[in-house]
């Protein structure tokens, strides 16, 4: 199991591309399976996720072609079998993304039930209702979710999301998309990734309206058809590596992303004592030297401050001048990273769904442990700035949401290098 040793002290200065969201492209590969012929889709990220889910694709029966510029090419008219099997879903929450698509384009699917998910737990619910209202007929047995469509396929709906979910709104909306009649979606998530898949239906010929507000629109159409549709950039991929710039004081421009989708970072950063500026397709931010201030936050969905960076600006605050309260209120256990960053002087008391950081003159390297994606990025953070080597164990974790972290810290200037376990 590979490692990270990172060597404190450098100040990051330099030019990094963002990659595609892997939030946008997973859902966008599970709609290709909606078209009556071969859909490209490019921008992908190199990621374990994206690689589990063309394998799944491959387990299907569809045989994805791959580019030289790591655009994929899929036929879904090549599909042998509608079932997605527990050894790949359990590694990947993402698979239920392609029960809608499947129920809608082909009539029926078998999905796993995601790993460590109870049927009772409200996501994996919210998918079997949001369909069922539709008129399809769902078991689950065996730990399978098994759906079948009506006599003359799925059927508009109106549906409320009792509580927000991203993947809820994406698997619904991508099954109301060849529906018959009108379905409207309410308390939808409003997510960009939401917008992009949204963007990406009407791009095969669909016609959803009203993504990126509560309340979303699709009119189902009778088929859907080849595209060529490139996924957005990662916005968390690209608030991580602003993070790193402003926690070092130093200087980043993030290429190829798109500040609007960012603003309640970008405004964070700026309370934070960091000069940003913005352009079509890229973001620079210079900390002239200069410490961070703490910064008080509270995550919510979108817009407003995404929990995807909540763990980020923890460790940003950690070595800031002053005290900085932070909310947790979409996830439990979100801070799970604060207790490995403890073992580096970092002074953070947690109470309920909030940890009050107190800004330390300088964190101390120690072997650390990542215990979940952001949670590591935060660690990665911690030891740019911390006193000597960190090492970070199982960070296979990272790996599933940022491609070639090593690569782009080290071309700003980072002492950081991947070593077998």
């Amino acid at each position: 199991m590979d490692k990270l040793i990172i060597t404190g002290g450098a100040r990051l200065d330099g030019e990094i591309r963002i990659s595609g969201a892997k939030n946008a492209a997973l859902p966008i590969l599970a709609a290709t399976l909606l078209a009556d012929g071969p859909v490209t889709v490019g921008n992908l990220p190199h990621l374990h996720d994206i690689t589990t889910m063309i394998e799944l694709f491959g387990r299907m029966g569809i045989e994805p072609v791959i580019d030289e510029k790591l655009a994929v090419e899929i036929d879904p008219r090549t599909i042998k079998t509608l079932v997605a099997p527990y050894e790949l879903v359990k590694t990947m929450r993402a698979s239920i993304l392609v029960l809608g698509p499947m129920v809608a384009r082909f009539g029926k699917a078998e999905v796993a039930l995601p790993g460590g998910c109870a049927i009772g737990s409200r996501p994996v619910d919210l998918h079997i209702r949001g369909l069922e209202a539709m008129g399809a007929k769902i078991e689950v047995e065996g730990g399978y979710i098994k759906a079948e469509a009506p006599e003359g396929g799925l059927r508009g709906a109106h549906f409320f999301f009792d509580t927000v979910s991203v993947t809820g709104t994406e698997n619904i909306m991508m099954a109301a998309a060849l529906a018959k009649g009108r379905s409207v979606l309410q308390n939808a998530a409003r997510e960009p990734e939401v917008v992009d898949l949204a963007n990406f239906i009407n791009a095969m010929g669909g016609n959803v309206q009203g993504a990126g507000t509560d309340t979303i629109t699709i009119d189902g159409v009778e088929r859907l058809h080849s595209a060529n549709y490139r996924v957005m950039p990662d916005r968390i991929e690209t608030g991580t590596y602003l993070v790193a710039a402003a926690i070092t004081g130093g200087r980043v421009k993030v290429k190829d992303t798109d500040p609007t989708i960012l603003e309640a970072v970008l405004e964070k950063l700026r309370e934070a004592g960091a000069d940003v500026t913005t352009g079509a397709d890229w973001i620079a931010l210079d900390m002239h030297g200069r410490k961070a201030k703490a910064v008080n936050l509270r995550t919510a969905p979108y817009p407003a401050f995404p929990t995807d960076m909540q763990a980020q600006f923890i460790s940003l605050n950690a070595v800031a001048e002053g005290t900085g309260a932070v909310i947790e209120t979409i996830f439990e256990n979100r801070f799970m990273h604060v207790y490995e960053m403890h073992r580096m002087g970092a002074q953070i008391q947690v109470e309920g769904n909030t940890a009050i950081v107190t800004g330390v003159d300088t964190l101390k390297g120690a072997p650390v442990m990542a215990t979940d994606l952001r949670a590591s990025a935060s660690l990665v953070l911690s030891a740019l700035v911390a006193e000597g080597d960190t090492l970070i164990d199982r960070i296979y974790h990272i790996d599933r949401g940022y491609e070639c972290i090593e690569e782009k810290l080290q071309m700003l200037g980072a002492k950081i290098r991947r070593v077998p376990g």
